[in-house]
């Protein structure tokens, strides 16, 4: 029953981690489109906020998750 209640709290969180990446990546589609037709104070807002999203959200669990990789891997080489 433990390993059921993982495995359904792993794909949450893979369902989760794909709709906001595909929803990021709309996002700069969507600024790249605006600088496309010429409006770069939409493109620069747009991207602006990205950036603010980032280093507020996902920087640090970012971090985490590769030096999380590197001590993996290092164990692995051992």
């Amino acid at each position: 029953m433990r390993s059921l209640e993982l495995l359904q709290a792993t794909q949450d969180k893979m369902i989760f981690a794909f709709f906001h990446l595909f929803l990021l990546l709309g996002i700069i589609i969507l600024a790249f489109y605006s600088l496309f037709q010429g409006n770069v104070l939409r493109f620069a807002l747009i991207i602006g906020l990205l950036i603010i999203y980032y280093f507020l959200a996902l920087h640090k669990n970012i971090l985490e998750e590769i030096k999380r990789k590197k001590k993996k891997k290092k164990k692995k080489k051992k």
